[in-house]
């Protein structure tokens, strides 16, 4: 299946950067990752945030068909990992919009933001309020970190800054929509789901994974990791390749220190590096592009599919054939101790410094957002997930797709690509919101 050619004419006509500013510093990235082996536990996360953890409402609007309420709390993630979050994005703020009258139950689907979805007006306006008419069913808008009131004062538009403000903005959101979901219990609401078109799809099925009961799920144009993305999916050409090739040869601490904590070791991306190792050529093939089309992108094209989940055998595998350099020809000619090693200018230039790079990236990124690096969800068969087929942003070419991680979840595939599929097809996501919450409701009268 080729790719969408409105997605690859749209991701030209964007002309920010991603990560201008590089991974992120690394003493965070540390704490990131120490964090993802609780976070990523469902077990060890029962006792992260108290039961009545607090949650405001302070303002309620009333419309024809519904309430729309605002409220606040303060992401759980700030007592867990201080600092970590900008203080813009501390304070986590959401709109409630909740019918007037009730078909049946009082279902509340939880919807967090995709990509560019700042405030609360497309997801109301394309998602909720239509499922307060057709369904009788209440929507939570959660705003990411990073997003409307929670942007960092120096942050362009949508484009995060750093690598790590991506991982950050996950831990966050698992945490506070497991308040949420509390909140919701507590407050008599019944059945609850999850849902998010792109980015917000990854961040609701990493929600879901940390929910210790059966819940629907319903992740639209999303996949099992966010590392396709950005390595081999169109926005790879946003990305700010020099910027952190730069940092990653000048710093150490990055291939030295950071890539010992990263835990995910899945076939997929070993054997992705593997097979490109035999053959350079093949990332065309697998973006489906033409080789004009793909030679006029990023000049990264070759080399992004090395595979970055097992990047460590991957640079003693290549360090003997001499495109890595040795780790003996790396010493450093200064130490610091908050921003690691700084490495002898001769070695930034090396060049297998881009291919690198690459798998670097996506070992970090396999890391925090691959979901077989999380709990299972609790049943899998709550699961509907929407799929374009000729997505181009979220490659799904050479991963573990959703079905071999949870066994038992469907896929549903629209025509197109991931532009058409998110501006006319909003219709299908909500569709299938039912569909997942009817199955719910069936399967567990009960459990509420």
């Amino acid at each position: 299946m080729g790719v969408s050619r409105l997605d690859i004419f749209y991701r030209r006509l964007l002309l920010t950067k991603l990560f201008i500013g590089g991974w992120g510093k690394p003493e965070d990235l540390k704490r990131i990752f120490e964090f993802r082996k609780i976070i990523g536990d469902r077990e060890k996360c029962k006792v992260l945030v108290p039961e009545d953890y607090p949650v405001i409402i302070n303002k309620t609007e009333e419309h024809n068909d519904c309430h729309i309420h605002e409220g606040f709390l303060i992401s759980p993630l700030e007592h867990l990992v201080p600092g970590i979050l900008p203080p813009e994005s501390v304070k986590a703020r959401f709109q409630f919009i909740v019918p007037k009258r009730w078909k049946k139950n009082r279902p509340v689907c939880i919807q967090l933001a995709g990509t560019g979805d700042h405030f609360f007006w497309r997801r109301r306006t394309l998602m909720a309020r239509p499922m307060v008419k057709e369904a009788g069913m209440a929507s939570l808008l959660l705003e990411n970190p990073y997003y409307g009131y929670r942007k960092p004062k120096d942050q362009l538009r949508s484009s995060l800054k750093n690598v790590s403000d991506l991982f950050v903005m996950g831990g966050a959101l698992i945490l506070e929509s497991t308040v949420l979901l509390r909140w919701l219990q507590r407050e008599g609401y019944w059945p609850l789901g999850m849902t998010g078109i792109s980015m917000g799809g990854y961040m609701a099925s990493l929600a879901v994974t940390n929910w210790p009961k059966p819940i629907p799920l319903v992740p639209c144009l999303s996949w099992s990791t966010a590392s396709s993305v950005f390595t081999t999916g169109v926005l790879s050409r946003a990305v700010n390749w020099t910027e952190l090739e730069k940092q990653y040869a000048v710093n150490s601490v990055y291939e030295e220190e950071i890539i010992n904590l990263l835990e995910y070791c899945g076939a997929d991306s070993f054997k992705m590096g593997q097979d490109f190792l035999k053959d350079p050529g093949s990332l065309e093939g697998l973006l489906g592009l033409s080789e004009d089309r793909a030679s006029a992108g990023h000049k990264a094209g070759r080399g992004q599919l090395i595979g970055g989940d097992h990047v460590d055998q991957f640079f003693s595998s290549v360090g003997s054939s001499g495109t890595t350099a040795n780790s003996t020809q790396r010493k450093s000619i200064h130490a610091d101790p908050l921003q690691g090693k700084k490495r002898d200018p001769d070695k930034c230039c090396r060049p297998s410094l881009h291919r690198e790079s690459i798998s670097f990236m996506k070992g970090v990124m396999d890391e925090c957002t691959h979901m077989a690096n999380f709990s299972a969800p609790v049943d899998t068969s709550l699961i509907i997930v929407v799929q374009a087929k000729e997505d181009a942003y979220i490659p799904r070419t050479g991963v573990l797709s959703l079905p071999e991680i949870w066994p038992g979840c469907e896929v549903r595939y629209l025509n197109g690509g991931h532009i058409s599929a998110y501006l006319f097809k909003q219709n299908v996501f909500r569709q299938a919101i039912y569909d997942a919450f009817n199955r719910f409701c069936v399967k567990y009268p009960n459990l509420h």
